[in-house]
């Protein structure tokens, strides 16, 4: 297996976002391709947005339902 996660760029890096699937609002802090295989026979990649909201506390969800706020 290679590598678990690697950072991919994105436009709305360190801009205010809104989390379509939640509702919730807060700066997009990183955008990552994660492998989140359970075994060894294949790999399964998703992109992640990790999404900061007012609170501190930090969100993933896909990084499809990431819009400008």
């Amino acid at each position: 297996m290679s590598e678990v996660y690697e950072y991919v760029p994105h436009r709305l890096l360190r801009k205010r976002v809104r989390d379509i699937a939640s509702g919730a609002e807060g700066e997009l802090m990183a955008v990552i391709n994660q492998n989140v295989s359970s075994s060894g026979v294949g790999e399964h990649w998703v992109e992640l947005a990790y999404v900061r909201l007012s609170s501190g506390r930090e969100i993933t969800t896909a990084v499809d339902n990431i819009e400008s706020a």
